[in-house]
């Protein structure tokens, strides 16, 4: 059972996917405005992007507990733990869980995948932006 709220986690992987799409900053400087340039820069990784702000912020507004359950179900889903090992991913994440956490987490490319895929294996099923107990 997690104690992550299913809503909060669909959010966050949702956050998470949109954040995958963005890129590296072409132009930091160009001064010229999002008319201009097609909206492109939307799609840039900045500091003050909404999607990465939101995904922070997200992140951010967990307990230390949940932190740390998001921490270990990114691992379990990459594959740095098996189903069987959830404790063991569970414990080692409170032992790596700091103020850098969030950063780690954002900077994690394919988060979004990781932590549904980690859902999957502990019985959640993903329909859309559903989750649920499975």
């Amino acid at each position: 059972m997690l104690n992550l709220p299913l809503d909060t986690l669909g959010f966050i992987i949702a956050k998470a996917r949109e954040f995958d799409a963005e890129t590296a900053p072409v132009d930091e400087d160009s001064g010229s405005n999002p008319s201009d340039d097609a909206e492109r820069d939307i799609l840039e990784d900045t500091e003050d992007n909404p999607t990465r702000v939101e995904l922070v912020d997200a992140i951010d507004s967990l307990s230390n507990l949940q932190k740390v359950e998001l921490l270990a179900l990114m691992w379990l889903g990459r594959g740095d733990f098996a189903k069987e090992e959830w404790r063991d991913a569970l414990a080692e994440a409170e032992r790596a869980h700091d103020e850098k956490t969030t950063d780690y987490l954002v900077g994690t490319p394919m988060l979004a995948d990781y932590l549904e895929e980690g859902l999957l294996q502990l019985g959640y099923t993903i329909e859309g932006s559903e989750i649920r107990p499975g």
